[in-house]
């Protein structure tokens, strides 16, 4: 069977697709589709009929419903891990769901779930990417982890989320595909950030970025929610998704909203809210064209410039008070 892969590039996906490899769930030859975070219509680049396998990582079914329909009319087997927003699924016997939009759910550990947590750390990882950390350390003491090995599967997890922010690959420091190769000899996360060089240079970008991100203060600001707006520039695209959750952590009883500028001049938008949040951040997300995610964490895709200010306004008055 010829496998076809589509993984979001952050560290979800990159987590899920490692995990996936190592267990032998995909073959040597398996063709690899990915894109910055926000290219999420990746089965639009897939084409895969009889004989064929389409596994999917951290990629919203509802966004991709009309692929996921044409590949199984056409023959395909399509096996979907993810935990965002999926709406109705295929009824089909060659879908094969694996699909959980819990809160404290990331795709990682949905296949370390699949997997009996054969390469759990990967999945640690991941979860701290996600910004799941409470996740992330339960996983990790169900194994014993050691503190320092945690601090350091959570760092993994920020730079690589870190890395797949940004409007166009121009602002990454790696390909998600060219990372994914560089992940792949390393049974152990915990090699990975001791002995490559690619780890190195995305510390070292990862600091100079925030050190610009510092000053920053919010653009508009409630009692229940603060909106930032970054400026028009490629570290602060880069920036945008670890910063989001940096901000939300800082103040977790109020929801967190970012603006990041487009190259055409309209805008995309990052959403953090707390957990018991009267709106949740994908409910909020989808009522905008582009919009999406799931109940925690959700964006975006594309703001007009000349609705911001009225948006700024709706974001606002949708989480007015900080949860108690």
């Amino acid at each position: 069977m010829f496998d076809h892969c589509a993984f979001n590039g952050d560290a979800d996906g990159l987590c899920a697709l490692q995990q996936l490899r190592l267990a032998g769930e995909l073959s040597a030859g398996v063709r690899l589709i990915s894109g910055v975070k926000r290219d999420i219509a990746l089965l639009q680049r897939v084409q895969a009929g009889e004989g064929e396998r389409v596994t999917v990582l951290d990629i919203s079914l509802d966004q991709n419903r009309a692929d996921v329909a044409r590949l199984l009319a056409a023959g395909a087997r399509v096996r979907y891990f993810d935990h965002h927003f999926a709406g109705e699924l295929p009824e089909q016997p060659t879908f094969e769901p694996f699909i959980d939009t819990a809160a404290d759910v990331c795709t990682s550990l949905l296949v370390d779930r699949y997997l009996a947590g054969r390469h759990y750390r990967w999945a640690v990882a991941a979860a701290f990417g996600d910004g799941m950390a409470g996740p992330a350390r339960a996983l990790a003491a169900k194994h014993g982890l050691g503190e320092e090995d945690v601090r350091a599967l959570e760092e993994l997890g920020l730079l690589l989320n870190y890395n797949a922010y940004g409007e166009s690959l121009d602002d990454l420091h790696f390909d998600p595909l060219q990372l994914a190769e560089e992940l792949l000899p390393y049974a152990d996360p915990l090699d990975f950030v001791r002995h490559s060089p690619s780890f190195a240079r995305l510390r070292a970008g990862h600091a100079a970025d925030m050190a610009q991100a510092a000053s920053l203060e919010p653009w508009h600001s409630g009692d229940g929610a603060s909106l930032y707006r970054l400026p028009a520039a490629p570290w602060a695209r880069r920036v945008s998704g670890v910063l989001a959750n940096q901000l939300a952590a800082r103040d977790p009883r109020r929801a967190l909203g970012l603006l990041s500028v487009r190259s055409d001049g309209d805008w995309t938008f990052s959403l953090r809210v707390p957990a018991s949040a009267g709106l949740e951040a994908d409910a909020f997300c989808r009522g905008f064209e582009t919009g999406g995610g799931r109940k925690r964490a959700a964006g975006i895709n594309h703001l007009p410039a000349a609705a911001l200010e009225r948006f700024a306004g709706q974001f606002l008055d949708s989480y007015p008070h900080p949860v108690p």
